[in-house]
């Protein structure tokens, strides 16, 4: 019974997370950047030019178009990074992140205040105590929140 109670409150939690002003900016941020030409030709230039920055990443500075793709990547990604819509849409995203980081250190920490809790996508990078990722559990007195 014990385990049911405890998916019917993981339910209330998610319903109040997509009923969020967080979450609703977000999901407007995402519909109106969706629904932008401009942003989505931008955004596939960029994609576009991200594949050759990767073939130059395999050669390094060894690769014939080294410094030309380098700075076209760059400009590329300024430019995309300066359309009002994808700025919009990724202060809405990093909003929405820090949110559901601030929900999951909450819930972690209300069962106990040893459980690490990778935040901001932590868990995805291989880091040292700063970001969590010692694997001790703490005992090195890294914070992981």
């Amino acid at each position: 019974m014990e385990y049911v109670d405890i998916l019917d409150q993981t339910d209330l939690l998610a319903k109040m997370i997509l009923q969020s002003e967080v979450m609703i900016a977000y999901q407007h941020a995402y519909k109106t950047l969706s629904n932008d030409e401009e942003a989505q030709q931008l955004i596939r230039e960029f994609v576009h030019t991200k594949r050759d920055y990767e073939d130059v990443q395999r050669f390094g500075r060894y690769h014939p178009d080294y410094s030309e793709i380098m700075t076209n990547v760059r400009r590329v990604k300024r430019k995309m990074d300066m359309n009002e819509k994808v700025a919009k849409f990724k202060i809405a995203e990093r909003q929405l992140q820090n949110f559901l980081d601030e929900i999951s250190t909450f819930v972690a920490h209300s069962v106990s205040k040893n459980i690490m809790v990778p935040i901001d996508g932590a868990a995805l990078t291989d880091g040292g105590c700063s970001t969590g990722g010692c694997g001790s559990g703490g005992q090195c007195g890294c914070q992981a929140s």
